[in-house]
């Protein structure tokens, strides 16, 4: 994106990835819900775990470097130094699976289709792609609108290539459990339509040897297994139903795994440092509800929110609170905002909260029972100055007596103690909170059309924010079914300042404008902030060998590999 490229033509293979990693072996992996298609392109259904494996992109991101990508499909990347297009030069051994060849045609028309029928993220992602055209047999170019967006090169070779003759004669936007035709080193073995789907490695994948896939993809199969929840998943790995799961509830991490598979080493416990900002998770407000609309009444009710309670009596002191939709990085807006950040923001002085200018965000922390009534006492004030007063013990609206209610949506029963503890603070105001879980795929369609007061949510980032900050928070997106935009923000500095992060010729700028945008998402307080880590919790079964090196921005676990002399070790625990 910015800089000089980590690996230099010619290399043998990513640092974090080793050469020698034997291939062979069968892993299991939880997945929670269900799963109804096989398209993991388009709007409708829900798509099964790992499906994305079976099909292959232009360019790969390496993970050891903030945003560079190398060539899988595409063998030879042009563009010039404004780059206003580029062009793919495909590798003439590049298949499907069929052992038809890649081409340039498979590339437009995917293009195509996504634009035209894909789910409305790849509209959002692609929007400021004019056209694609091949060149040739192996040649496409992308041609991008004017305005700068250096990013968009890069941007384009994450893009799929999808078999043109496969998908002659189907439709692109429908559920499917025929495996699609794809060109990965993984295809579609068996499929337990909602309860199961296992992908076995293609043992000619055509692009196996590439320095990009040197030591990777080593399992010869991969099972997803589905359960109800997270409490039946966890219950099940410890059992030694499957092998390997991330845990991100505090609780479990510090308590569930006391059992004799842990305490002899069989199940091995593990924490991975990472350097990958952790985004943004938080309790979000659908301002599209008149009762969100006011920011005063979203800043009261966020002084309800007893985090550190929270973490010392729920997650075992495990977390630091999020003041940042980019923490962990340089990239989260620090102090008050220096001269760079203040010549994007004073144009938009009328329209931003004051604090923008003034303080560093801290979101309401109180700690200890005399801070907890200062802070709803504070909260208070500030439903009172947005029209809202107490009668009769209730909160409601001066004007209409409409009490101040509104649900809490959830899709796991383990958020529950979170949610209800949240509520019965909220009670004390006045205000009726109530929690309901449901289902994850009713859960999935209700946050697709925007149908929900508020809910947890995660909006996962880089250390090259870009595109994607349009589908999180524009306004052109805020209607879009199926946006990220999930809090409704329809604000023209958010939009101006995403458009100005896209634009960013180097690194400064872009951190400079990530901050001055990062600043206004906050104080507008779309989202009362939750709490990150900064390491992957990992537990397992011990049958597995890593490499010596980690990448910093993932996990990396498509570089591990079944030890063989380890591999009866969950089969014993199960029986």
């Amino acid at each position: 994106m910015y800089g000089e490229l980590k690996y230099d033509a010619g290399f043998a293979h990513f640092a974090y990835a080793s050469p020698s990693a034997p291939k062979g072996g069968e892993v299991a992996l939880a997945a929670i819900g269900m799963f109804d298609t096989l398209n993991p392109f388009v709007l409708r259904g829900r798509a099964a775990a790992g499906i994305h494996a079976t099909f292959d992109t232009l360019m790969v991101a390496s993970a050891d470097e903030p945003f560079s990508t190398y060539g899988l499909v595409a063998e030879r990347v042009e563009t010039p130094p404004d780059r206003s297009w580029v062009i793919f030069t495909l590798r003439p051994e590049a298949r499907f699976h069929d052992g038809t060849a890649i081409t340039a045609d498979d590339v437009v028309w995917t293009f195509e289709a996504l634009r035209a029928e894909g789910h409305p993220f790849y509209r959002a992602y692609y929007a400021r792609v004019r056209r694609a055209d091949a060149l040739g047999a192996r040649r496409v170019k992308f041609t991008f609108a004017e305005g700068e967006n250096r990013e968009l090169p890069l941007i384009v070779g994450q893009m799929p290539v999808l078999s043109r003759r496969y998908w002659s004669g189907r439709s692109f936007d429908a559920t499917t459990l025929a495996a699609p035709l794809g060109s990965g080193p993984y295809r579609v073995e068996a499929v337990d339509p909602g309860r199961s789907v296992t992908y076995r490695r293609v043992a000619d994948y055509w692009a196996a040897r590439l320095p990009v896939n040197v030591g990777r993809h080593n399992f010869d199969r991969i099972q997803h297994e589905y359960y109800r929840d997270a409490t039946v998943a966890l219950e099940a790995f410890k059992a030694g139903a499957y092998d390997f799961r991330q845990e991100n509830i505090a609780k479990h991490w510090a308590t569930a795994y006391d059992v004799p598979a842990a305490a002899d080493g069989r199940i091995v416990k593990q924490e991975i440092p990472h350097r990958i900002p952790t985004g943004m998770q938080g309790f979000v407000y659908n301002t599209r509800r008149e009762i969100f609309r006011d920011r005063r009444v979203r800043h009261a009710l966020a002084h309800a929110f007893d985090f550190p309670w929270m973490n010392e009596h729920l997650f075992y002191g495990a977390y630091s609170r999020t003041r940042s939709y980019f923490s962990n990085s340089e990239l989260a807006a620090r102090g008050r905002p220096g001269a760079a950040e203040l010549a994007l923001l004073t144009p938009f002085r009328d329209r931003l909260p004051a604090e923008v200018f003034t303080r560093e965000y801290r979101p309401p922390s109180p700690d200890g029972p005399l801070e907890r009534r200062r802070a709803l006492a504070a909260g208070l004030e500030l439903l009172r100055a947005a029209g809202w007063v107490v009668r009769d013990f209730r909160l409601v609206d001066a004007r209409t007596g409409r009490p101040l209610s509104f649900e809490i949506l959830l899709n796991d029963p383990s958020f529950e103690r979170v949610a209800l503890h949240f509520a019965k603070a909220l009670e004390r105001l006045g205000v009726d909170a109530r929690v309901r879980t449901v289902d994850s795929a009713q859960y999935e369609h209700r946050l697709e059309h925007f149908d929900f007061d508020m809910t947890v949510a995660v909006w996962p980032q880089s250390l090259s924010p870009g595109n994607e900050q349009v589908d999180y928070w524009t306004s052109a997106r805020a209607s879009q079914p199926g946006s990220r935009n999930l809090a409704g923000i329809t604000d023209p500095a958010v939009d101006h300042l995403v458009a100005r992060l896209i634009a960013a010729p180097d690194r400064e700028s872009l951190v400079v404008r990530t901050r001055a945008l990062d600043r206004v998402l906050l104080w507008n307080h779309y989202l009362i902030p939750h709490w990150h880590l900064s390491v992957f919790r990992v537990a397992y079964w011990n049958k597995f060998g890593r490499p010596a090196v980690s990448p910093p921005y993932a996990l990396g676990f498509d570089t591990w590999w079944i030890e063989p002399a380890h591999e009866p070790a969950r089969a014993a625990a199960a029986r």
